[in-house]
């Protein structure tokens, strides 16, 4: 029984998140859907990381098994036409190893947030980016994000409904720059605790708005203290743009 690797891309604003729930559709449940209806196969969807409600992806990754052998670009057609007119595409099918696993199997997870910074409204980038209207200073939150690389007990920027066991974490890059009238994050690591990205994104908002300077990102950090936490950033700035195997 072949398994498959499968690059997804997803607007992720009228969902509830990449995994199936009982309040609401998922990406999950539409890809599943879609399955059905072409390779019935014996199992279910495997992502690489919970995507939470309203977070997009140009790059996620799942893995599923099914039953029949595809050639990945047919996989891919027949799968992206029993899903229209949702917003989600599957951009790779590819058969790989039985022992593959899109979570488990990744080295690393790479994320884009996107902050726009200007002082008129949001029109096409809508539920799409962040809009800060006051002046940041992304020289000043690239600094300040330095202290939180490397490997800490990231508790005050963990949800309080996580449910990893253990808070530590490797943050192997958080690197934030201009980009025309845009602030942009980018964040990776093997993995990430739940919220993590949008609650340091929130917090280097302090910063760059000159609320916090680097010293009270780092006691922040250092408290372990979730009440420590600046903000979260919303949901709508946040993509999930590569995973690594």
């Amino acid at each position: 029984m072949p398994r498959y690797k499968l690059t997804i891309e997803y607007d992720g604003t009228d969902y509830v998140g990449w995994q199936r729930q009982a309040n609401g559709l998922s990406v999950q449940e539409v890809i599943e859907t879609g399955l059905k209806k072409i390779d019935p196969g014996p199992g279910g969807l495997r992502g690489a990381g919970r995507t939470d409600a309203g977070v997009h992806a140009s790059a996620q990754v799942g893995h599923v098994d099914l039953i029949k052998d595809w050639r990945g670009d047919k996989l891919r057609e027949a799968l992206n036409a029993q899903m229209r007119p949702e917003k989600v595409a599957i951009l790779f099918a590819e058969q790989v190893a039985d022992d593959f696993d899109a979570r488990f199997s990744a080295t690393k997870r790479h994320y884009l947030y996107r902050i726009v910074n200007r002082r008129a409204p949001l029109t096409y980038d809508f539920g799409r980016a962040w809009l800060v209207k006051r002046k940041l200073d992304a020289d000043a939150m690239h600094h300040a994000a330095q202290v939180l690389v490397g490997r800490h007990d990231f508790s005050t920027f963990r949800d309080a409904d996580c449910q990893a066991e253990n808070p530590v974490r490797t943050l192997e890059k958080l690197n934030v720059s201009r980009v025309g009238d845009e602030i942009h994050v980018y964040a990776s690591a093997r993995a990430f605790l739940h919220r993590q990205v949008r609650s340091m994104v929130g917090s280097l908002e302090h910063v760059g708005s000159g609320k916090w300077s680097a010293r009270d990102l780092q006691a922040a950090l250092e408290s372990c203290d979730r009440a420590r936490c600046g903000q979260v950033a919303p949901a709508t700035g946040l993509y999930l743009i590569g995973v690594d195997y």
